[in-house]
């Protein structure tokens, strides 16, 4: 067995609303093979892996899976649930699992819900490894050292504790999270984009972190605020920092400059020997090092926020307490299993580590890591209190005087930091500062929240809700208005009339189009852009107000949202088309598909749906969000009872474009007066434009903006579609992207109520659809042009040269046999050999795959768009008259 390709999925999905990781399997061997075709293989899998018996599968209750097992179930299927299982037995929260067929015998598609994709794709990747051993009768290896191994990855690809602490705070205030990597989140979408790593914001300044990060520097400011420091130095060599030492009136702390979470802090040292021990210790850490006197009192942690003290911890140097049996190593590693303890910051405790720093302080206590204290001595292993240390923390936000709370705030201001965490000394936690005693250690960037949100004693200090309320004020929840559209045909078109009517409203809009990716008017991107990456483009863009995102199918089964809800989602049509791709092989299964859209709907925003389309609104059923129905026949039964049942509508009726709602009918525009409607004879551009009004009107514009959003969007910006140019004898080009039946019927009946002599078409079908779609093409064409030149994409698609091409002219050809049907593959060629044929009063219709090309080559013939001609003429009308 093996893995062809392996991905991780973060947004909604075809499989679940939740992350996953999809791979696809290659059963190779064990294609056609069942679990039941292999004797012991079962008991042998079950031996090794009881927890299955605990999995559901189809059967939603335990041993679901283990009766699938004895019935006799494919590898595939049982790769999946070890690997689920593999990740339980790691301590990883996933149970969700999918195995689906892939399209041909023996390769199937495997979605595992993701807590962590690197430990996730080991699991599977060693379940397939165990799964043939087992089927194989060989022993499958340590799979107590597997399970490590998958667990270690999982810890180390975890969130911190305050990195997580913050994503929770961001679930419950319903702000989109995102992680980047590592410790980096984007929060919120567009212009209320947030980015930060651990409690770095993107507001915190490079130059306050540059400054908290030099101490010295920090302390000569804090000085010049007023704020007291202790005294001291920076030394360069062993012999500085002696000489510094001797100028200090009683004991020493030696640290790094320029280090952090207490790396080489060494405290109340007292002789040289002690001094000199230290600085080399801090030397590993910085090129240079602080001595400065040791202030003896509480050691207290202030959190300041945006200005303000929101928490405060006592913090406690790392200790184990003697129980008259075992050594202080021997406690230190006891101490070290508490489930709390992980490493660096990963968990709410740290573990303690038995290092120089810790003989030192177990020295001048006379004791070594092999000394055995009495029960219930207390020991210290350190005599800085930072957690990254091995340190406890006792909330005291409501004991400590409000005075070193107001300090706190002081010296988070001198430096200039947005979040800090701020470390004094205070002789005594109740009596004000006035009584002196007190000093400002250190003021640090990017402080953890671990010790405020997970105390070791006291209350619990909702920190990251702090620092998520200062970058989204007021309950905001950094969501701007999204659309998404999605369909076969007509999905283009609608969102750049959706975004257009934004645009009017004053908005910065992102859009998402099969032309490239549009951020205020301007195309950042070029190309077929209607899948996540496009979409996070915009939403990740700080300019952008409002995204109005097409959502393709290749888009949604091969990445899946970039969003987790939209306030509007849109189904234009379903029809015939990339059947036989990505394992759809009906209509039915790219209805599936595209239901996400409106599935991923917020409760309170609108799925619009094409009520002439049958398939369109049998989904109805499956979203939860409320319905706008769109109709070109006000008959229409569906509609009516939708809005006798208090729904809303849009409809077509007597060329105007209506707005139904609670009994009344109020007119939105007429027909006429939408230049991509051409009059209504484009009937699909009347579709279009009603589902976009639809769409405007579900997220909050009012009906003269929607009016006037249809009746400005000229022709001219629905590039590629419906573009029709004229030659200088007077004949037509038409350039269209219709690729599929519906597309190309729907084309042919608007050319059909065009005057014209004789029609010609130049078409093709792209090469990844099936047989059957191509020849469905075919006699979807053939009824409407006089002659067929046939075309091949540039783009083959996994087909070989001229086979596309002869399978949709053997198609029309018998369709209509009496029609001419030549075949030329390539695009241009085929193009130009058609407009040079073409008299005064002729009409060709080129189904295009690359658009520029073809301008161009239409701009060296003198063409000229046919909207610009029509209006020349109409102007000299009026100048005659």
């Amino acid at each position: 067995m093996n893995i062809v390709r392996i991905r991780f999925i973060e947004g909604p999905n075809i499989f679940t609303y939740r992350p996953i990781l999809l791979a696809r399997l290659d059963l190779e061997a064990y294609t056609g093979k069942e679990s039941i075709d292999i004797p012991g293989f079962g008991e042998r899998l079950l031996h090794h892996f009881p927890g299955l018996w605990q999995h559901h599968c189809a059967k939603g209750r335990p041993g679901g899976f283990i009766e699938r097992l004895e019935d006799g179930t494919y590898f595939g299927h049982i790769c999946e649930h070890v690997a689920i299982e593999i990740g339980h037995l790691a301590g990883i929260p996933a149970n969700y699992g999918k195995t689906v067929y892939a399209g041909r015998p023996g390769l199937y598609d495997v979605a595992i819900e993701c807590a962590s994709f690197p430990a996730q794709r080991r699991a599977l990747e060693a379940a397939l490894d165990v799964v043939t051993s087992l089927a194989e009768g060989r022993n499958p290896g340590d799979l107590d050292a597997l399970i490590r191994e998958v667990a270690r990855l999982y810890e180390d690809d975890r969130l911190g504790p305050s990195t997580q602490a913050i994503v929770d705070a961001c679930r419950r205030r319903n702000i989109p999270v995102r992680r980047l990597q590592a410790s980096f989140l984007e929060l919120g979408y567009g212009v209320h984009r947030k980015r930060i790593e651990a409690t770095l914001t993107d507001r915190t300044s490079c130059v306050a972190a540059d400054i908290a990060s030099d101490k010295a520097l920090t302390k000569r400011l804090l000085d010049e605020a007023g704020l007291a420091v202790p005294p001291g130095g920076v030394a360069v060599d062993e012999d500085e920092a002696v000489l510094l030492w001797r100028h200090l009136d009683g004991p020493a702390v030696v640290k790094p400059l320029d280090a952090r979470q207490g790396q080489g802090v060494s405290l109340r040292l007292e002789s040289e020997a002690e001094v000199r021990a230290a600085f080399r210790e801090a030397k590993r850490y910085a090129r240079e090092v602080i001595v400065e006197a040791y202030v003896p009192g509480e050691n207290v942690r202030v959190l300041v926020v945006d200005g303000r003290a929101v928490a405060a911890s006592v913090r406690e140097p790392a200790f184990v307490e003697g129980d008259g049996v075992h050594t202080v190593r021997e406690l230190v590693d006891l101490v070290n299993r508490d489930p709390r303890r992980g490493e660096g910051h990963e968990k709410p405790l740290t573990k303690i580590a038995m290092d120089e720093i810790a003989r030192q302080v177990l020295a001048r206590q006379g004791m070594s890591p092999e000394s055995v204290p009495q029960a219930g001595e207390r020991v210290a292993l350190r005599e800085s209190a930072n957690l990254s240390t091995g340190g406890e923390a006792r909330d005291v936000t409501d004991v400590l005087h409000a005075s070193y709370l107001r300090i706190a705030e002081r010296a988070a201001e001198a430096v200039g930091l947005d979040v800090c965490g701020v470390d004094l000394v205070v002789p005594s936690l109740t009596s004000p500062a006035d009584a002196g005693g007190w000093a400002v250690i250190e003021v640090n960037a990017c402080p953890g929240i671990r010790m405020h949100e997970h105390p070791s004693s006291g209350s619990p200090r909702r920190a990251a809700e702090a620092i998520v309320e200062s970058l989204f004020p007021a309950g905001s929840d950094g969501r701007i208005p999204i659309v998404s559209i999605t369909g076969t045909n007509g999905k283009t078109t609608t969102a750049r009339l959706v975004a257009h009517g934004f645009a009017l409203a004053g908005k910065a809009v992102g859009l998402t189009t099969t032309g490239g990716v549009y951020i205020g008017g301007e195309c950042v991107c070029r190309g077929d852009t209607t899948g996540p990456m496009s979409a996070r483009l915009v939403l990740s863009n700080p300019r952008v107000e409002v995204a109005v995102l097409e959502t393709a199918r290749g888009g949604i089964v091969r990445g899946g949202l970039a969003y987790d809800v939209a306030d509007v989602g849109v189904i234009t049509n379903l029809s015939l088309d990339h059947v036989g791709q990505d394992g759809l092989e009906t209509i039915d299964d790219i209805a599936f598909v595209k239901a996400l859209v409106g599935e991923c709907v917020r409760d309170d925003g609108a799925v619009v749906l094409n009520a002439d389309d049958p398939r369109v609104l049998a989904l109805a059923p499956r979203f939860r969000a409320p319905l706008v129905l769109v109709s070109q026949v006000p008959e229409n039964p569906h509609v009516a009872r939708h809005v006798q049942a208090g729904g809303t509508a849009v409809v077509a009726s007597d060329g105007v474009l209506y707005e139904w709602q609670g009994g009344a009918q109020r007119p939105i525009i007429g027909v006429a007066q939408i230049p991509i409607c051409l009059g209504g004879l484009a009937r699909f551009h009347v579709e279009n434009a009603a589902l976009a009004a639809a769409a405007m009107r579900a997220a909050g514009l009012p009906r003269s903006t929607v009016a006037k959003a249809l009746a400005t969007f000229l022709p001219e910006q629905n590039t590629g579609r419906l573009e029709m140019y004229v030659l200088p004898n007077g004949a037509r080009v038409v350039l269209d992207y219709g690729h599929n039946p519906a597309g190309f019927r729907e084309v042919g009946r608007w050319l059909q109520a065009l005057p014209c002599r004789r029609r010609v078409g130049v078409v093709g079908v792209p090469g990844d659809r099936a047989n059957h779609v191509v020849e469905e093409a075919g006699r979807a064409l053939a009824p409407w042009f006089d002659e067929f030149i046939v075309k091949e994409d540039a783009d083959l698609r996994g087909r070989t040269p001229g086979e596309v091409a002869r399978l949709l002219s053997s198609s029309i050809a018998r369709a209509c046999p009496d029609k001419k049907v030549e075949v030329i593959l390539d695009e241009r060629e085929a193009a130009l050999i058609a407009v040079r044929g073409l008299g005064p009063e002729d009409v060709v219709c080129v189904f295009y795959e690359r658009l520029a090309p073809l301008k161009e080559a239409l701009e060296e013939l003198g063409a000229r768009p046919w909207h610009k001609v029509v209006a020349e003429a109409a102007g000299e009308r009026l100048a005659m008259l």
